[in-house]
């Protein structure tokens, strides 16, 4: 069955169960089909890692104090509380340690759900990588946004860190990230957590949120805690209070070990299909987009209703910010 098609279907006809040819079609082809945001009020329901979003609001492509990267992908979608996260930071983060402003990379999708390539997680509207560069002094053309290289921290060949390539300040943003009350997790490559366990000195406490993870050496990853009225969001386990840096010894010395030659390899994991997402998610992936329809405040969230149509829902005025082709000036 052809994308287009089912995404023909289930806007066109606003039907909250989907077809069941597009039942066994794997569900990150069916949330990357999405342009638009679901006209549902904001909630993200399921776990990071396996759910989707309503009432996704988009990241601005540029502010005074960001530029957000690979325009294409359409991945600056998130939660209210995620961009206005971002927005607040990245000011507070220049202003405090002299970063010249921050590079953004991938939030979530229109509507959330596993995305074609490139994350496990970002899929209810909680996470995003910040580069590991700071934002040029001049605004960088879309063009430029989809070549812009990544910049790893870490030297060639090596797992630590490449001292000629690091910026004292990159530590001081991630520093003033995982302070935030608002943070649950940040993911750095585990030379990144070794580095930042060096030069932390005594106060430590913020260490135990930034969490060794594979890749992430050219950006790191914060993640919010589930929202206010997002009943349906699962929250991720507390970071235990240590700062976590007795943890590396693993890392190095095992986790990123290379597989022996006779190793055999990983069976390749089954692509996620709907079954797997919370029953939400059908209604998120049905619902008529953010530019045509918009629910009421006060309506029931999603977790707690079973799949309706999207034409139960009264239309009104206002509508769900859509990303503008080119950079604002």
């Amino acid at each position: 069955m052809k994308l287009a098609y089912v995404a023909a279907v289930l806007l066109g006809t606003g039907l909250a169960c989907l077809p069941a040819a597009a039942q066994s079609v794997p569900a990150k082809q069916l949330f990357g089909a999405m342009e638009r945001p679901a006209a549902l009020p904001s909630e993200s329901l399921g776990s990071y890692a396996k759910g989707c979003i309503a009432g996704a609001v988009a990241l601005p492509a540029d502010g005074p104090t960001w530029q957000a990267m690979r325009l294409s992908r359409n991945r600056r979608w998130g939660h209210p509380s995620l961009v206005a996260f971002l927005q607040d930071f990245s000011q507070r983060a220049s202003a405090a340690t002299g970063w010249p402003g921050l590079l953004v990379g991938d939030l979530s999708q229109p509507r959330g759900g596993p995305m074609a390539s490139g994350h496990a997680s970002h899929q209810i509207g909680l996470d995003v990588d910040i580069w590991a560069q700071p934002m040029p002094a001049r605004r960088l053309s879309p063009e430029e946004r989809e070549d812009f290289p990544f910049r790893s921290v870490l030297k060639r060949g090596s797992l630590h860190v490449d001292e000629g390539r690091w910026d004292d300040r990159y530590g001081e943003v991630i520093k003033l990230a995982a302070e935030s009350r608002k943070v649950q997790r940040i993911f750095v490559h585990p030379g990144l957590k070794e580095k930042l366990c060096r030069i932390a000195g005594r106060d430590r406490a913020w260490l135990s949120k930034v969490r060794p993870m594979y890749g992430h050496d050219e950006h790191f990853h914060i993640r919010l805690f589930c929202q206010p009225g997002s009943t349906g969001c699962t929250p991720q386990a507390p970071v235990a209070e240590k700062d976590g840096c007795d943890e590396l010894d693993y890392w190095f010395n095992v986790a990123l070990k290379p597989a022996k030659p006779s190793a055999k390899p990983p069976k390749p994991r089954a692509p996620m299909t709907m079954a797997a997402l919370p029953r939400a998610c059908q209604t998120v992936l049905a619902a008529m987009d953010g530019g045509s329809r918009q629910v009421a405040p006060t309506a029931p969230t999603l977790a707690a209703m079973a799949p309706v149509g999207a034409a139960s829902f009264p239309d009104l005025p206002t509508s769900v910010p859509i990303p503008a082709p080119r950079p604002l000036p």
